[in-house]
Order: structure tokens, then C-alpha cells, then sequence
């Protein structure tokens, strides 16, 4: 009799025996699962196993449209040791097909590998191999099914072209080849879907991976290693990133990089992805030093126990060691070259160098066969010459003699070497005693430059040639403009900075809107240096006081009149994943400018004395200007920090200017990857009250609809025709209480934001103020007070009160801003007219009487002072005491009236 297994003991069910397997790499591309599909067309029978898991998309497509067509089994469910034929695709390493690496100890096992990766030492060796330098390894399959006409559905056909357009980079890649060309035309002629494949290849990049994207892109450094340019990007993220390589392969084609290594930290391991698009750089090569693989153009790690900095390390180790570049002196000297014979007056060279456009001519033997190298001469030799009335010696009398000279086979390094570490002008290349071509000094600094560029062509970036900062002075047109004392204090502020042998600059805002013709004096000063230091210094100069903020590097100056100004260090802000708050980098006041969120506010004035009124402009922000234009200056600003989304439209209505197109589409694209939700409340808050602080903020809120951003404060709110009459309305409200020069402070922006939300009931309004994290008293206003005012204003539509008194006691209670919103929202003139008149005549009603004069009268303190005053009040409402005397007078009266037999200390009377 058998025993049961224990309760806790798990039963394994039994697994099953399949003599042939095809499997592929883990993390699965759709090169390796068409790879699969066409692999099982030639093995019938044939069982297809994942060794691991398959990238997301795949995975999904897999799982919802082709598991019909494999026959599939999981790996948990067969008998390894059953094993006899181990069928790879699309790989041939141990190491890459998980668990099924035991297989290959199994007794008498053959192995088939197809693949097109090159074929490395560590390699699984089969006793059948087919190996190709293809785009993809389907192209391989897709060949051999073709020779041996194995039938194939419409649906097999579309796996399989897919296969071989997500490889290639639907025929971009530098590893396609004309195989790929030819499989993917025949699988078109057996019906493949290329609108299907089109689909699938079009991948969305959701906002989580433009903000991976975007940590890649900002971490990147570019290095010229032996004379090629390579971009490294190094990051860490908490979670494993299935897309990565297609992270990797998007940042090639926007920031245009020719050789990209990205290494990430993701769990427990280094990750390293490798694109090259120049045959110096074999990608593959490189990384089999880190224990990865691939082709020359596209290539992966994955290292396990070494921290970043170690694996970046042995990389560079082997950049240094395996990059030689191939541009040989054949391909970059000008030919033919230009010569001139050694006997030829001085006056001939400068013609032909006029001719040619030259600066240098080799100098030849007069054998015309085969002109023997003597010497060079130059342009600046030659002018001397003839200056010197020499212009008919010969040229052999001044050339120089001592020049070296290259093969066609030479290397760029030795070009570069002999060049510069001779001071030769001019270097022929020379097979034998034949004179080939010419490499220049202009040619090699072309080169350099071109290899060494950091960015891209059509991008805005600090370190781009967009050139030389126009610069003029407008030292007299800040005398004009400025007040004398404004002006005076940047004079002080240069000259502080000189003594500390710092630069200052006025930047942003100021200088765009002393452009404008706008009065701003929010002065923001960057100094390039130690901007806490220099605050410090111009504080004690003028006897004011210092607020420093050491994290930032920044700091505010407090002066004696309560005058503000900012100080900050020249600073480069950068963005660690889209809407994070900035950190911050000490850099020259260009990188601080491209920081900055517009074009318009780039513009800088240098305050030193020697340089005193230089206005800096660096990314033309002077001819937006003039344009009018709101542009951003790259195109990855909103993802930086979405709230400029904000301060586009605020700045395009509030100084009419337009937002460009680009920009126009960019805010387009934040809306639609909805970055918005990753910012905080108080920051969009921030942004929308200085919106509804200005003069009219009516456009900007139909500006904001446009682009579909309301939703940021509530889904409900929405610009129709009613809003906008009510803002309409507002604004005429604020308006006419401006002009009654009350000089009480209110804030404007709450009857506008209350104008917002208005149609939210308590609930939704409380979850409003909650999200933007406002203050306890503002969001009792906003719910609250504002509910309750609506309601007093219903009662007041529907019973307008009649005696001043009545009045006084409908409002007195509500905040300047209540009383403002009530007049907007109110639809009756009487009802209007009365809030204006208890606004203009009442509200600021008082006893002239105090608690003090009425001890005087011999009354006890107590709470009978409150409804006495009250009482007071109501006279002075009536009109019946208008002097303090009849105040007085009515609180005596009012005593007797209220009290039994005359005892002040009877009860108080009910009103």
C-alpha cells in the first residue's frame, strides 16, 4: 500500500517527453519568436519552449493573436533529460537560453543553431550550423523555407516579416543586407500584412518611458577616443525595464549618435545596450569583454555583481584598446593635389594660389614623369616675397625642405600626430614617390570639429555653435529707462563683483521686459562663481540683510526700504524624470540661459564695470521679440518641467505675443503623455494663480482649454460661454472695486478660482483645495464661505433686504473676495446695486465707542458689552448716532431701556 505525500508536500505533475525542442534567447524579440515560428515549419513536430520571459509588447501580441499557430509547451512541464535534438535560433549561447542549458549534458544530443550573430569562442558548437551576417535570423529561415517550398498562411508570413522588420529598424540598419531585402519580399508575395506589421512596429512611448528617455539623454557624455566620438549615458532605475533597448535605439535617433553605449543599473545587475552606426565602433566586439554579445552595429551585457562605475570602467578600458578608427589618409586628403615646380618664380605661386584658394602649394622636382617631393611653400612666404620685390626668385629658394609626409594607408591618430606635432601647414600623402593627395590643417580641424559635435544640428543646446552671443552695449538705453536708483544699484552690483573677481550679469525677466517697455523690478542677478558669497558682500556694502538658500546657491538681498533682488550662482538645472524638481550644477551663464524656460527670457547684461551695459543674447531671444514669438528652447522642455506649459500661455496673452509652433505642438504632446500628473498640486496651483493674477485672465483660461489642461484642476471645469461671461463679469467687478482706492489687501485670484468652481458642490471643492494642497483658511473661503455666500445671495435675489441694517447683517460676515464673487455671479441689478452700496458706505461702519467708555459709564465688563456695541452699531446703521456724543447718549438710553431696576448686573436682556 502506498503512502500519501504529506499535507505541505506540493505534488509535481508529471512532466512529459519531447525529443525535439526549439528555443531561442531570453527576454525574446520578434526576430526570435518568427525565428521560432520558421524553425518549427522545418522541425514538424517539434515543441517550442521560451527559456524566459518575453519583452512586454510581445508578450501581449503573443499571447492575445499567435498561440495557435506554435505548438508551445512550458518549461516546467518537460522532461529535460528526454531531450535528444535542441534546435537554437537566433542565438548559440549557453548562457542566453536559461534552464535549458542542461540540456547540452545530455547523452547523445544534437544541436542545430541558426543565427546571425558572429560566431564567438564560448559558442554552443552544432553538429548543423547556419550562420549568416543578416539583418535578422528569420532571413536565414525564411531562405531555406523558400528552397524546400514549404507552404506558408498569410499569417505565418506576416510573424515572419515582422520578425524581420523589427531588426533591421524596417530596413535602416546599418546590418541589413540584401538577404533581408529578399525574405521579407517573398513572405510580402505569401501574403504578409504590412499594415499589420506597421502597427506593431509603430510603438507609443508612454510618459514613463520619455521619462527613462529622459534621464538617459540628460546623463549622456560624449568622449573623442582615438579620434572617434562615442556617447556614453549611464542611469539607475529601482525596476526592471523590459523596453530599455528600445529607449536606446529612440535616443540614437533623436540626439543623431553615431556610437551610443547606455549602461543602467536595474535590480541586481548592470544592464548594457550598444548601438554603432560607424564601422569604427564593433559593438559586439567591445562588449564580449563584459560578457555580452552581439553584432558590430547592435549589441547587450548583462553583468552581475559589479557596480556601475566598475562596469563603465572596463568599458572604457576596452574603447581605449579595440577603437582605431579606419579613415585613412586616402579618404581624407584632397586630390589631385596642387603643385608648383621648384623652379617657377615666386609671382607664379601666388597666382595659382589665388587660383586654387589655396594657402600652401608642395613644391616638386621639374621631372614631369613623375614629380619628385621636395618642400612646401606658403601663402604668407610667397606675400613676403613679393612684398620684398622677390616676386621672381624661384620658389625652391624659400620653400621649406623639412616635411614630412603619410601613406594612403595612414590612420586618422597619425594624420593628427604628424600635423600638429610638426606645426606643418600642409601633408602629402605619398605611395612610393608618388604624389597622391594633400591632407590640410583645415581638414583635420574639419574632421575634428565634425566628430567632436556635441549635439545634433537642428537642436537648441548650450554647447552648440548657435554661435557667438550677439552682444551690443546699452548702457545709455538702461540710463533712460531705469530709475536712477535701479540703475545706481546695478552699477553697485557690478562693481562688487569685480572686487571679487567675480562676473554679474542682470538676467531674464528685467531685461525682456526693459525691452517691452514694462516697468519690472523683480531684478534676478547670476553670478558666475560663488553667488552666496557675493550677496554677502553687496549686502554689507549697503547695510541690508541676506536670506541665502546654500542647496541652490542662491540668495536675497532685503535693503532698508524693503527693495528685493535674487542672487543666484551661474547654475545648469537638469531634471532627473519628467516634473521633478531641478538639481543643480555650477556652470557659465550660457548654461544657466538655456536652462531658463523661453527664448524671450535669455537675454543677459553684463554689469562689470569694464563691460557695463553688454547685452548678452545667445538663443536670439531678441528677434522672438520682435516676432513676438513664445518659443521654448529644446524640445524636451515640457518634459523637464511641465508647469512652463503654464507660463507659455500666461506670458503669450499677457504680452500678446504668439507661441510658436513647435511649442505649440510640444504642449500638445504633454497634454497627450499627460505629465501634468506627475507635478505636484502646489506647483500647478503656483502656476494657475499667477494665470488668475492677471489683468484678464479670460484668454489664458480659453488658452487653456484649447490645449485641454483645465482638467488639471477638475475634470468638471470647462470654457463655455457662461464661464466666460462670468470672467467677463470678474473683471469688470475688480475693476470697479480698484478705482475705489480702498488700499485694503484682497487677492483677486480667489474670485477668479471661485468663478472656476463654481458649479462644484462641498465635497468636489474640498478634494480641489485638497489636491492643490491650499491653505486651511483659503480653502475655507473657496468651500465653505463660498457655498454659503451663494446661498445668502439666493435669499437676497428672492427677499432683497430693505433697511441698512438688514443689509449690514446679510454681508457683514464675508470677505472682501465673497462679496466680490457675489456681485459677479449675481443676475439682478438691485441685488448688485446693494452688495456696491453696503461695499462703498457700510462695510467700514464702526462705534466710535468702545469697551473703555462703556467701564466709564459704570457698566461691568461682560458679554453685555458685545450686544450693547451691537446696538451701537445698529443706531449708527439707522442713522440715529452719528457723533461719538449720540453713541454715548443711546448706550445710556439703551442701559435703562434694558435693564430691571436700573441694576447693571441683572440679566441681559434677549434681542
Amino acid at each position: 500500500m502506498s503512502r500519501k505525500p504529506p499535507r505541505d508536500t506540493p505534488v509535481q505533475p508529471p512532466t512529459r517527453r519531447y525529443p525535439t525542442i526549439i528555443t531561442t534567447h531570453v527576454n525574446a524579440d520578434f526576430d526570435a519568436l518568427a525565428s521560432l515560428l520558421a524553425a518549427q515549419k522545418l522541425y514538424p513536430g517539434a515543441m517550442v519552449v521560451f527559456p524566459g520571459s518575453q519583452e512586454k509588447n510581445l508578450r501581449n501580441f503573443f499571447i492575445q493573436s499567435m498561440v495557435y499557430l506554435f505548438n508551445i509547451a512550458e518549461i516546467k512541464d518537460i522532461d529535460l533529460a528526454s531531450i535528444r535534438q535542441l534546435v537554437l535560433v537566433d542565438t548559440s549561447r549557453a548562457d542566453r537560453i536559461g534552464k535549458l542549458s542542461q540540456v547540452l549534458v545530455n547523452p547523445g544530443l544534437t544541436v542545430h543553431v541558426y543565427d546571425h550573430h558572429p560566431k564567438e569562442e564560448d559558442d554552443i558548437t552544432g553538429q548543423h550550423e547556419i550562420r549568416r551576417a543578416t539583418g535578422a535570423t528569420v532571413s536565414i529561415l525564411t531562405g531555406i523555407i523558400r528552397r524546400k517550398k514549404i507552404a506558408l498562411t498569410a499569417e505565418e508570413a506576416t510573424i515572419m516579416c515582422l520578425g524581420i522588420y523589427e531588426d533591421t529598424g524596417s530596413f535602416t540598419f546599418a546590418s541589413t543586407t540584401a538577404e533581408d531585402f529578399e525574405a521579407a519580399a517573398y513572405l510580402v508575395s505569401r501574403g504578409a500584412n504590412i499594415n499589420m506589421i506597421a502597427s506593431l512596429i509603430a510603438r507609443e512611448i508612454s510618459p514613463e518611458q520619455i521619462s527613462h528617455l529622459n534621464d538617459l539623454i540628460q546623463a549622456s557624455s560624449r568622449h573623442l577616443i582615438n579620434g572617434v566620438e562615442i556617447v556614453v549615458t549611464r542611469a539607475i532605475f529601482d525596476h526592471y525595464v523590459p523596453d530599455f533597448a528600445f529607449l536606446v535605439h529612440k535616443m540614437v535617433k533623436i540626439e543623431d549618435i553615431n556610437a551610443l553605449f547606455a549602461l543602467v543599473m536595474m535590480e541586481n545587475k548592470v544592464h548594457v545596450v550598444a548601438r554603432s552606426r560607424n564601422e569604427d565602433v564593433d559593438v559586439g566586439n567591445i562588449l564580449k569583454a563584459l560578457g555580452g554579445g552581439g553584432h558590430a552595429t547592435a549589441a547587450s551585457a548583462s553583468i552581475k555583481e559589479r557596480t556601475l562605475a566598475q562596469v563603465e570602467q572596463v568599458l572604457f578600458n576596452e574603447l581605449h584598446t579595440q577603437i582605431r578608427t579606419r579613415r585613412l589618409a586616402r579618404d581624407l586628403m584632397s586630390s589631385p593635389p596642387i603643385t608648383i615646380e621648384d623652379h617657377l618664380p615666386c609671382s607664379e605661386a601666388k597666382v595659382l594660389l589665388t587660383r586654387y584658394n589655396v594657402n600652401a602649394l608642395l613644391v616638386v622636382a621639374s621631372a614631369r614623369s613623375n614629380p619628385r617631393l621636395r618642400g612646401y611653400i606658403t601663402r604668407q612666404v610667397i606675400e613676403k616675397a613679393i612684398f620684398h620685390d622677390l616676386g621672381h626668385a624661384p620658389v625652391e629658394d624659400y620653400m621649406t625642405t623639412e616635411i614630412v609626409q603619410v601613406s594612403p594607408l595612414a590612420d586618422l591618430i597619425e594624420v593628427q600626430e604628424k600635423i600638429i606635432d610638426n606645426k606643418q601647414r600642409i601633408l602629402p600623402v605619398v605611395d612610393g614617390e608618388t604624389i597622391l593627395g594633400v591632407i590640410t590643417r583645415t581638414d583635420l580641424l574639419t574632421i575634428l570639429v565634425h566628430q567632436s559635435r556635441l549635439v545634433r544640428k537642428d537642436a537648441a543646446d548650450p554647447e552648440k555653435a548657435i554661435g557667438h552671443a550677439r552682444t551690443r552695449n546699452i548702457a545709455n538705453f538702461m540710463r533712460e529707462r531705469l530709475s536712477p536708483k535701479l540703475y545706481d544699484l546695478l552699477v553697485c552690483a557690478g562693481q562688487a563683483a569685480e572686487r571679487l573677481s567675480l562676473a554679474c550679469y542682470v538676467v531674464g525677466g528685467f531685461v525682456r521686459d526693459l525691452f517691452l517697455y514694462r516697468p519690472n523690478e523683480d531684478v534676478d542677478l547670476v553670478i558666475e562663481g560663488d553667488g552666496i558669497a557675493f550677496a554677502k558682500a553687496l549686502a554689507s556694502q549697503a547695510g541690508a540683510r541676506v536670506h541665502t538658500h546654500t542647496k541652490f546657491g542662491t540668495a536675497v538681498i532685503i535693503f532698508k526700504d524693503g527693495f528685493k533682488i535674487d542672487v543666484a550662482s551661474a547654475r545648469l538645472e537638469y531634471y532627473q524624470y519628467p516634473a521633478a524638481l531641478p538639481d543643480v550644477e555650477m556652470s557659465s551663464i550660457k548654461l544657466d540661459l538655456f536652462r531658463r524656460d523661453f527664448t524671450v527670457n535669455t537675454l543677459a547684461i553684463h554689469l562689470n564695470p569694464d563691460k557695463f551695459g553688454r547685452l548678452i543674447d545667445f538663443f536670439s531671444a531678441q528677434r522672438d521679440i520682435k516676432d513676438r514669438a513664445i518659443r521654448v528652447l529644446h524640445n524636451l522642455s515640457f518634459v523637464e518641467d511641465p508647469t512652463r506649459v503654464f507660463r507659455a500661455i500666461r506670458f503669450e496673452q499677457r504680452f500678446g505675443f504668439s507661441i510658436g509652433k513647435l511649442t505649440a505642438s510640444l504642449i500638445e504632446n504633454a497634454v497627450k503623455m499627460d505629465f501634468f500628473k506627475r507635478l505636484s498640486g502646489r506647483r500647478v496651483f503656483a502656476e494657475i494663480k499667477l494665470i488668475l493674477e492677471e489683468d484678464n485672465p479670460a484668454p489664458a483660461i480659453a488658452r487653456m482649454q484649447g490645449y485641454d489642461i483645465l482638467k488639471v484642476i477638475h475634470p468638471s471645469i470647462a470654457m463655455n460661454n457662461d464661464l466666460s461671461e462670468l470672467l467677463n463679469a470678474a473683471r469688470s467687478v475688480i475693476a470697479w472695486h480698484d478705482l475705489l482706492f480702498t488700499e485694503e489687501p484682497y487677492a483677486r485670484w480667489i474670485v477668479y478660482f471661485m468663478v472656476l468652481i463654481r458649479h462644484c458642490d462641498l465635497p468636489t471643492s474640498v478634494a480641489i483645495c485638497k489636491k492643490m494642497a491650499l491653505p486651511q483658511r483659503t480653502c475655507k473661503i473657496l468651500c465653505q464661505d463660498r457655498i454659503n455666500a451663494q446661498q445668502r445671495l439666493m435669499n437676497m435675489e428672492q427677499r432683497l433686504p430693505h433697511s441698512p441694517r438688514d443689509l449690514y447683517r446679510s454681508l457683514a460676515e464675508y470677505a472682501p473676495e465673497l462679496i466680490l464673487y457675489m456681485m459677479t455671479i449675481s443676475q439682478q441689478k438691485g441685488v448688485q446695486k446693494a452688495i456696491s452700496t453696503f461695499y462703498n458706505q457700510l462695510r467700514q461702519v464702526k462705534p466710535l465707542i468702545n469697551g473703555n467708555d462703556l467701564k466709564a459709564l459704570g457698566i461691568k465688563p461682560g458679554p453685555l458689552y458685545r450686544h450693547l456695541l451691537e446696538a451701537v452699531l445698529d443706531a449708527k446703521l439707522q442713522g440715529q448716532a452719528v457723533t461719538r456724543q449720540d453713541e454715548l447718549e443711546f448706550a445710556r438710553r439703551w442701559i435703562m431701556t434694558h435693564t430691571s431696576n436700573n441694576s447693571l448686573d441683572s440679566k441681559i436682556p434677549s434681542q
